[in-house]
């Protein structure tokens, strides 16, 4: 089971700098090109975690150059992601693909609201984005990788199929 903290602000006070999210083999998903770019978003979401306890001018300044690499970072794993799905015709492609189209719809909309200066809630950004990832790699990410897998063992997939 991943290690995160159930409310951000919960060590801050406390001057904590643990992580948001510990990445554990419960993440993993037995694939290991997704799996080194899952750590890698699993990173910088606790770099945005920690942008939040910064507060103040910091805060601005760090969320937002940390929320400009999650976005590009996100659209670049979710592309890579996407074609290894394409390549293995993992049946519901197109609902996985739907479930990446929404993140980073929430991404983009956060960000142009952080930077539009509207009312937005860094620390509550953060929750979600962690809830999402865990959620996401926990159990959609695993279901296909358990079809790859499936598909390997009855011989109709190879490695090369996978990373491409």
């Amino acid at each position: 089971m991943p290690v995160y903290k159930t409310n951000p602000v919960e060590g801050a006070a406390q001057g904590d700098n643990a992580p948001l999210i510990s990445w554990s083999e419960s993440l993993a998903i037995g694939i290991e090109l997704i799996d080194s770019q899952h750590k890698q978003l699993v990173s910088l979401t606790n770099e945005l975690y920690h942008a939040c306890m910064l507060g103040g001018e910091e805060l601005d300044a760090t969320f937002k150059e940390t929320m400009s690499r999650m976005v590009e970072y996100v659209h670049f794993h979710f592309g890579e992601e996407q074609k290894m799905l394409q390549r293995v015709k993992y049946p519901t492609y197109t609902e996985h693909k739907a479930l990446h189209d929404e993140l980073i719809k929430t991404v983009l909309e956060s960000t142009k609201n952080y930077g539009s200066g509207r009312r937005f809630v860094p620390n509550n950004f953060v929750r979600y984005l962690r809830d999402w990832i865990v959620g996401h790699i926990g159990h959609h990410d695993k279901i296909y990788a358990a079809y790859i897998v499936e598909q390997m063992r009855k011989g109709l997939l190879t490695e090369k199929d996978i990373s491409g």
